[in-house]
């Protein structure tokens, strides 16, 4: 896939590229029954993190994907549109939270094999579960990334190969 990428930081109180962001969530929502939230909480969140964002400018600024991350390094939310997944963008995010941050965790929820395996795949541990965790009752697994074999070294590495 030919893409020109730039990378884009959206800082707390600004909402530049919110929409496509939730369009985007959305989508993955109604393709793999995940990322569900409701518009205003989603927004809210938006609105009061640093979202770390690529974009491809030789399609209009499509978003590719993006990281809501709070002030501790915690990402709200992590999404990465289908047709750029495998290509490095989820791994490049959680790399630009690490190396802003440090310290990197999340919440994923127990049935997303995907995001458990993809979180784990980059270093990340399961520190609990959280029974109903969930507005609907589903539980959640708490993954803090993990320093061990230099882990947010090659992460950030790969981010600034972008």
């Amino acid at each position: 896939m030919s893409v020109n990428v730039d990378s884009r930081v959206v800082d707390p109180g600004e909402t530049a590229y919110v929409e496509q962001a939730w369009q985007l969530k959305e989508a993955i929502r109604r393709e793999h029954d995940v990322l569900r939230q409701r518009r205003g909480f989603f927004e809210s969140a938006y609105k009061r993190s640093t979202v770390f964002l690529f974009v491809d400018r030789t399609n209009r600024d499509a978003l590719i994907g993006f990281a809501v991350v709070r002030r501790d390094g915690y990402i709200l939310f992590l999404a990465v549109a289908d047709e750029y997944q495998g290509e490095g963008f989820g791994e490049a995010l959680v790399a630009r939270v690490a190396g802003d941050f440090g310290s990197v965790t999340c919440h994923a929820r127990t049935t997303n094999t995907d995001a458990i395996e993809f979180y784990q795949h980059i270093g990340f541990t399961v520190e609990r579960r959280i029974e109903d965790y969930y507005e609907d009752g589903g539980d959640a697994y708490y993954l803090r990334l993990g320093e061990e074999d230099g882990i947010t070294d090659r992460l950030t590495k790969l981010f600034s190969g972008r």
